[in-house]
């Protein structure tokens, strides 16, 4: 029998607190696993894309993941697709779950425990491009230091003013107005075109950006990559995508302490991770591991 988890089924047993220390464990340990991940991606003759993330594996957890994902920008939500979560001892499919939610919780979440590790000691958060990932990097990042204030912009005005009234935030017309007034910077977006160059910077500032998993992306121009800290989190995976110029470290070397980071509260520091196969792994597990006990979800038989 497989266990199906909806968006509700999955809003309903993931926590922020219980993912990020899933997320922390994984950076730390994910490297020693002799089988590495693999993201294959494709153009489609529709205005989209797909793309695979296998297999997701941990030490310690008895299950992979494959995550097939249909990619189209224009659609809402963008992303649509499935976790397959099979048992490692025979290969059952434990659960079907629902990749948009997953892949924003896990992707919104590495990123503010990388957001974290790099950021100084300023505490007003700036948002460029209000979705979920975006979403749940905010709320990830308020379980893990405090802020004194939220500026925010999108491409969507209301989807903007939506996103500040929920976070106690106010709305800016520019991702270089964002910079501006924040300290730190999350961005989120489907942008082709840099947002930000080094010149609408100031030292000391953090950017973590998600707009780096697919060729032609580019929210951080090139002056600002080179002049900052970059952290990734895997070396391989962000030079195969090939958006970002040679990393400095990752985040799992960071939380290992093979890297020191930050030096400085003069340092521009980068995060920008292309997204790992063994993160779906470590929130599917979560996932799956609490719907078990609480009953939640929907059994069916695939052979039937």
């Amino acid at each position: 029998m497989t266990l199906l988890l909806t968006r509700g089924d999955l809003e309903a047993v993931l926590e922020p607190e219980a993912c990020l220390d899933a997320l922390r464990d994984g950076f730390r340990t994910a490297d020693s696993e002799s089988i590495a991940g693999q993201r294959v991606r494709t153009d489609l003759p529709f205005p989209g894309t797909a793309t695979a993330l296998i297999p997701g594996l941990l030490p310690g957890v008895p299950a992979y993941t494959v995550k097939v994902n249909a990619k189209f920008p224009a659609a809402r939500p963008a992303l649509r697709g499935v976790i397959c979560l099979h048992s490692g001892t025979d290969g059952e499919l434990l659960a079907l779950l629902d990749s948009a939610t997953v892949t924003a919780w896990r992707a919104g979440l590495a990123a503010a425990l990388g957001t974290d590790l790099l950021a100084g000691p300023g505490d007003v958060v700036g948002v460029v491009g209000a979705g979920a990932q975006a979403e749940l990097m905010v709320r990830g990042l308020a379980a893990l230091r405090p802020r004194s204030a939220l500026v925010v912009q999108d491409t969507s005005a209301d989807r903007a003013a939506e996103f500040a009234a929920r976070h106690g935030g106010r709305v800016l017309s520019s991702a270089a107005e964002v910079a501006m007034a924040a300290d730190l910077v999350l961005s989120a977006t489907w942008s082709r075109q840099p947002l930000l160059h080094l010149r609408d910077t100031r030292p000391g500032q953090h950017f973590t950006s998600l707009g780096v998993d697919e060729p032609g992306k580019a929210e951080l121009a090139a002056d600002l990559l080179d002049a900052a800290l970059l952290v990734v989190d895997d070396r391989e995976l962000a030079s195969r995508v090939g958006v970002l110029p040679p990393a400095d470290a990752t985040l799992g070397e960071l939380l290992r302490s093979e890297h020191p980071g930050r030096t400085n509260d003069t340092d521009r520091t980068v995060y920008a991770p292309v997204g790992l196969p063994w993160q779906d792994l470590a929130l599917a597990w979560t996932a799956y591991e609490r719907a078990e006990r609480e009953g939640l979800g929907r059994r069916v038989d695939l052979l039937a």
